[in-house]
């Protein structure tokens, strides 16, 4: 993620960012269910749509806490683009949850405040330009310091004496810490029934005590028996947070089953009771991990969110590595930055410690496969024993079933075969001679102890010169521990010199 803070109009720039696959996505036409304790997903009761294009639920929209990581390219708002940073998804805490729904609010604003937005824009430029609150020069240092302040994205902006102040926040148009980068949009339907619970435990106490949390679950759903909760996933996340990945099966009386859908189980869970008491099982974040439709995505990337240059804006819908699964998300703020840091420390470790198992696995496997090669020449050896035997054994069965015959053409004409092998074999030139010749050169290797192995061993390359390297570190801090004392004897040596001499002065003075 790039964090810049360059001037609010400036060229546009890329950078590196880290981006939070399967971020739940929702809010788009989920419902509110009238208040009460009943539970069904067969028929649940509605009052009306209240979606984000309604313009008075963003709730359910946000990217996720760091499902996994990806690279992407971030584009800068401003010059002097940083360097690139990892970043997970959003919506982790109330703050960014209320920054989500104010970019929102932007793109999907109602006509009828335009007029609010147009004074607030007037006001804002009347406060950073031209004040008159005091009229004299010192209006044109609180024009200054009112540009700082809107540079930083805090404080008020006073301009006039009968219109109160501008309220700056990250959000205005010429703050300079802001930048864009890319989180990747989900892949999961809304039958599939994920929604993400944001839990402020560690991932241990959770994984110790996942069957009263699935219990506990059950018991906020209503307890009903037809309604089985799952865990589908659980993931570490930073400052001791926890993302819990669930769904719910519901079962009918034919013996069908199928699961609820994620909308629907996300608007249950978004009611006053139901949340309160998700709240004391240590719930800080709940959302639905499902798609957007191509119109919505189109939406989104037409408005650009609030504070944002549209100039920007398109040049980082440009910029976007991959549009068919990453989207532009705006990144506003020191603890966005922090956050995002922290999410890409944190998978960087799961990345490690998967390396840290799979290196593991290897070795074991490596192990493995020369125990098994060892096996299979013990079993080779064995197998030409048990064939030797085999053959003595069908030898003297053979004899005893003979014994007694004449000796038939075809053991005549094998026996005559046999007997010239053998006088072959006993010429003094020819096979016997040279085995004798060798059998007497093992004899002498034997004697001098150079036994041949039929095994060769070789040592990796790359092994032996971190051999050398080790070796040679080893050499030179010797080398220099060596130094060090001789340099130490000399020290000693001086001392005892003057010693003397400070011995030797005390005697001349007393004698």
């Amino acid at each position: 993620m790039a964090f810049n803070f360059g001037a609010p109009s400036g060229t546009s720039g890329t950078s590196t960012a880290t981006a939070a696959p399967a971020g739940g996505f929702g809010g788009f036409g989920t419902t509110t269910t009238t208040a009460g304790s009943a539970f069904s997903f067969s028929a649940p009761t509605n009052t009306g749509s209240t979606g984000l294009l309604g313009g008075t639920q963003n709730k359910g929209f946000g990217f996720g806490t760091g499902f996994g990581t990806t690279t992407g390219t971030g584009t800068g708002l401003g010059t002097g683009l940083g360097t690139g940073l990892g970043f997970g998804g959003f919506n982790t805490q109330q703050q960014q949850q209320q920054q989500q729904q104010t970019s929102l609010g932007g793109l999907f604003s109602q006509p009828t405040q335009a007029p609010a937005q147009s004074t607030q824009l007037i006001n804002t430029a009347s406060a950073l330009s031209a004040p008159t609150l005091l009229g004299d020069e010192r209006d044109a240092i609180l024009a200054k310091w009112n540009q700082l302040q809107a540079f930083w994205g805090t404080g008020k902006g006073y301009f006039n004496n009968n219109i109160p102040p501008v309220e700056f926040t990250q959000e205005n148009p010429f703050c300079r810490f802001k930048a864009v980068g890319y989180s990747c949009m989900p892949n999961n339907k809304d039958e599939d029934g994920l929604v993400v619970l944001i839990f402020n435990k560690k991932e241990t106490d959770i994984r110790s005590q996942q069957q009263q949390l699935v219990e506990s679950l059950h018991k906020v759903l209503g307890g009903n028996q037809t309604l089985t909760v799952n865990v589908e996933g659980i993931k570490t996340l930073p400052d001791d947070q926890t993302e819990v990945v669930i769904y719910v099966v519901e079962r009918s009386p034919n013996g069908t089953s199928r699961r609820v859908p994620a909308t629907t189980l996300y608007a249950h869970f978004e009611q006053a009771n139901i949340k309160a008491q998700l709240q004391q099982l240590g719930v800080t974040l709940s959302m639905t991990r499902t798609e957007l439709s191509p119109a919505q995505i189109k939406q989104l990337l037409q408005n650009p969110p609030a504070g944002v240059d549209p100039i920007i804006w398109e040049q980082a819908k440009v910029d976007n590595p991959d549009s068919e699964k990453l989207i532009p998300v705006p990144m506003v703020g020191f603890k966005e930055l922090l956050r995002r840091l922290k999410v890409q420390d944190q998978m960087t470790k799961q990345h490690q410690t998967r390396l840290d198992i799979i290196s593991e696995d290897i070795s074991e496997l490596q192990k493995n496969q020369t125990t098994t090669m060892a096996k299979i020449a013990q079993y080779k050896r064995k197998l030409m024993e048990l064939s030797h035997r085999t053959l003595q054994v069908l030898i003297k069965q053979e004899i005893q079933r003979k014994s007694g015959y004449a000796i038939q053409a075809d053991e005549e004409q094998l026996r005559v075969q046999l007997d010239t092998i053998q006088g072959e074999l006993n010429a003094p030139t020819q096979f016997k001679g040279r085995l004798n010749e060798l059998m007497s050169q093992i004899r002498m290797q034997n004697h001098f102890g150079a036994v041949k192995s039929e095994e060769k061993y070789y040592i990796d390359a790359d092994l032996l010169r971190e051999i050398k390297q080790h070796l040679k570190q080893q050499q030179e801090g010797l080398s220099h521990l060596i130094s060090i004392i001789k340099d130490d004897l000399e020290d000693i040596k001086l001392v005892e010199h003057g010693l003397n001499e400070t011995i030797h002065s005390r005697g001349g003075v007393f004698s």
